[in-house]
């Protein structure tokens, strides 16, 4: 029997499943993977709905089958989607975790539109065949064998799995030490598509936990196949712009002194300083208080994509400097109490479209839900 046969007879064992948007009931079994807190809260409470924790799945259902009814994604046909899907699945045999998958179908966008090439003559790229454009002549296998679509995703990964560290790389990164192409940056922008293509096909296992090898949420320290991160591991004690405080841009974690502040992705640190120095009496070197003004000792991060995280009431002096590059899960800080503070916690900030300003503020638990890194995921 060949590859392509004992996945297929695997897939038809399966039973077939689609994507579908959780119900509040289905909403709350799912915060059973993926859902923490704390009982403390400083200043207000939650109060706005869109507060609450959810999440559209965690990857526990596994991929669907190659052979399975196809959800549409817009710009690819049912043949691609049915080659992301024999990626995917081949991923999983091989007990790939999700960021892996990511990193394989973002390749495919890039290699081949998720089309399995043949030969294109004088159009050719030397004598690059199949979904990852593999060439024969450089050892991936025969014509046939790259045009085989299990036989070149377990190639694939097979490869990607040997290179040191690949689960904390950038995914074009990562991609290029498998495909050794002469755009070694052409693969980032994929990322979105692949991302979306796996959560669909996958049960949300885009948004599943990329350092790992079973599916799970991504708790505190494991990386996201999007490549994010949450900063603390306690939950959402105060909210986003709520009733109380309109003008609170952030959330409060209920964080407990002490705890590390991890960097909730790669990026170049902008700002790392005391927000009160500059004010007698209020300093950092101090607890705050409700009259205390600023941020106390805060880091400001900008990532891919022109998205900026802040990380306010820090104990001591952060642990990173402006212009210094961080990836994600890196210790960047402590949590503390300086500043605008009523008790130890971590204000954690995400601006949009590099705007460090109140306008460019955006509600964190939407934003984080969605990169598979959701708020209150506790270890």
């Amino acid at each position: 029997m060949t590859q392509t046969e004992e996945l297929d007879t695997a897939v038809r064992r399966r039973r077939p499943r689609t994507v579908v948007l959780l119900t509040a009931l289905t909403a709350s079994l799912a915060l059973l993977c993926c859902a923490g807190g704390t009982a403390a809260f400083f200043l207000d409470g939650l109060s706005n709905d869109d507060q609450v924790l959810s999440t559209y799945g965690c990857g526990e259902a596994g991929p669907l089958p190659a052979n399975g009814e196809m959800p549409k994604v817009a710009g690819y046909s049912e043949a691609q989607m049915r080659n992301a899907a024999t990626i995917i699945n081949v991923g999983a045999q091989l007990k790939v975790p999700p960021k892996g998958w990511v990193i394989a179908i973002a390749t495919a966008i890039q290699e081949s539109s998720l089309t399995n090439l043949g030969d294109l003559g004088a159009r050719n790229d030397h004598d690059s065949q199949g979904l990852f454009q593999q060439r024969p002549s450089q050892g991936w296998g025969t014509p046939k064998q790259v045009r085989d679509p299990v036989y070149a995703s377990r190639k694939f990964y097979q490869k990607l799995v040997k290179i040191p560290g690949w689960e904390k790389m950038a995914l074009t990164d990562a991609a290029q030490e498998v495909q050794r192409s002469a755009f070694p940056d052409a693969y980032a922008k994929h990322e979105p598509d692949a991302a979306e293509i796996v959560n669909l096909l996958a049960d949300g296992a885009g948004r599943a936990s990329a350092t790992k090898a079973t599916l799970s949420c991504a708790a505190m320290g494991d990386v996201a196949a999007s490549g994010w991160t949450a900063p603390v591991k306690d939950g959402v004690v105060s909210g986003f712009r709520t009733a109380e405080r309109p003008d609170h841009q952030g959330v409060d974690l209920g964080a407990s002194r002490g705890d590390d502040i991890l960097a909730a992705a790669d990026g170049t640190v902008i700002v790392s300083r005391c927000d009160n120095d500059s004010s007698p009496p209020y300093r950092c070197d101090r607890d705050g208080s409700p009259s205390t003004p600023g941020c106390g000792w805060y880091v400001d991060i900008m990532h891919a994509g022109k998205v900026m995280t802040r990380y306010c009431h820090m104990l001591y002096r952060p642990k990173v400097h402006v212009g210094q590059t961080v990836v994600a899960g890196q210790p960047i800080g402590i949590v503390g109490t300086s500043g605008h503070s009523s008790g130890p916690h971590l204000h954690f900030e995400v601006h949009l479209n590099g705007d460090r300003s109140s306008s460019g503020a955006t509600n964190p638990l939407p934003f984080m839900r969605d990169k598979g890194a959701p708020l209150g995921t506790g270890a």
